[in-house]
């Protein structure tokens, strides 16, 4: 199997049907094949009997709540040489896969690729703000990776890992429960090779937790847990707010 979906998914029957349609739309003509895996991670709702609605998806539970968790559960279920790392409240933008496929068959090197998220649920004015977040973050990204060494910048919910080197860092940390789950794996990632994040690699996401919170606190936790975690090599936030404990839908 060429390349590995993984979808985490607590108390998402309402987002997951749009994200499922967007890979399903890409994957038809990948060479070697790929899968779909939808973690269903103690859900309350509907999530799995959704999920199983659509052709070829399969669904692995993961009762222990918590998104490394799912994460870890979808790398060990998973066959593929590329993983995929898809939040459910996400979909695909047009080509998504083209690129992925294009960046690993063209730099032999590369183990891990991700891009920033586009929020469909914004209006004009904070998606601008949005990218100017992304562009300030792709700056510390090349002093980081370039100049000072010390890791790599992946973003959570839209991220692709050459399996042999996720194995290489023995998978997941599942002691982290959210914020700094993506530096960690880009820092452990960039030891055993290439770790691009490009601007070219968009992902539409929901900003329901930036609207539920705020898009300066957010930016705010991630910013701090990113430094934190890539020289301290341990979040800074170790709790976080679930804004899905009762079902939506």
């Amino acid at each position: 199997m060429r390349l590995s979906f993984v979808i985490p998914a607590y108390n998402e029957e309402a987002y997951v049907p749009a994200c499922l349609e967007s890979i399903l739309a890409q994957i038809e003509d990948v060479p070697g094949g790929a899968e779909i895996i939808v973690v269903n991670n103690a859900s309350t709702d509907r999530t799995r009997e959704v999920a199983l609605k659509y052709p070829g998806v399969r669904v692995v539970d993961e009762p222990q709540k918590g998104l490394t968790f799912a994460r870890q559960a979808g790398f060990k279920a998973c066959t593929g040489e590329l993983i995929a790392n898809v939040d459910s409240d996400s979909r695909l933008t047009p080509g998504w896969v083209d690129t992925v496929i294009g960046a690993f068959d063209t730099q032999k090197n590369l183990v891990a690729i991700s891009g920033p998220l586009v929020y469909y649920d914004l209006d004009p004015r904070q998606r601008f703000s949005v990218q100017i977040f992304y562009w300030v973050a792709f700056m510390i990204y090349v002093l980081n990776r370039y100049i000072l060494r010390a890791g790599s910048m992946v973003q959570g919910g839209n991220f692709v890992l050459k399996r042999t080197g996720l194995e290489a860092i023995g998978g997941f940390d599942t002691t982290i429960s959210f914020y700094g789950e993506d530096t960690d794996i880009a820092r452990r990632m960039n030891r055993v090779g290439k770790v691009e994040f490009t601007l070219k690699l968009k992902m539409f996401s929901s900003a329901r937790r930036l609207k539920q919170e705020g898009m300066l606190t957010i930016a705010w936790r991630y910013t701090i847990n990113y430094f934190w975690t890539t020289f301290r090599k341990k979040p800074f936030t170790e709790t976080y707010v679930d804004h899905r404990e009762q079902p939506e839908g």
